[in-house]
């Protein structure tokens, strides 16, 4: 004796059906994923943030002025993926603390340009990496193909979630986006804020 399935049966096994359950456990590991990435970023921002007091956002502007020697602002709020507003207000804080310089630029003195002095050079030579400093490590380690690979997935997770656009900061910083060194060390819990 034959027994046909109920209709509602079948159609919970039909390819869709499963096509969906198991692009529903891709999206939960992936979520899960994405989860454990910001919390490792989230963790080492607070820890270069304790141990330099020195916010991740600053940090990577320090960087992008150091490989370029020198460069606006706006070409820095281009390469670190924040407003022209944000920037203007780290660079502030960078140049109190004496890390940077802005002058005039010689030929057209409409332009602002930024670069290190002796102090931003130290302290960047002195910071680690703003990656967490093993898969900096780690990922120093592969083939080019392979650091290539990963650039573009996480490049295509960006465009798929319409992320590309956004501003990098929440990403970049667990504290305050502008704070100063004193901000920084009252956010980790060691003394109160000046300002």
């Amino acid at each position: 004796m034959v027994t046909e399935k109920p209709a509602s049966s079948a159609a919970q096994h039909s390819p869709h059906a499963d096509d969906a359950e198991r692009v529903a456990e891709y999206e939960d590991r992936i979520l899960i994923s994405l989860r454990r990435m910001i919390r490792a970023v989230d963790l080492y921002s607070k820890e270069l943030a304790q141990r330099y007091t020195l916010t991740g956002p600053q940090l990577v502007c320090l960087r992008v002025i150091e490989r370029s020697e020198e460069i606006t602002p706006s070409q820095i709020a281009g390469e670190v993926s924040l407003s022209q507003a944000t920037i203007t207000g780290i660079l502030d804080r960078l140049e109190a603390r004496g890390c940077l310089i802005r002058t005039r630029h010689q030929k057209d003195r409409r332009r602002v340009m930024v670069s290190l002095t002796d102090e931003g050079r130290r302290l960047v030579a002195a910071v680690p990496s703003p990656l967490h400093e093993r898969f900096a490590r780690r990922l120093a380690q592969l083939p080019e193909q392979e650091r290539g690979h990963i650039d573009a997935v996480l490049q295509r997770i960006v465009q798929m979630m319409e992320a590309d656009e956004l501003d990098a900061a929440p990403l970049l910083s667990t504290g305050p986006i502008l704070a100063s060194p004193a901000e920084v060390s009252a956010l980790m819990g060691e003394e109160e804020p000046t300002s």
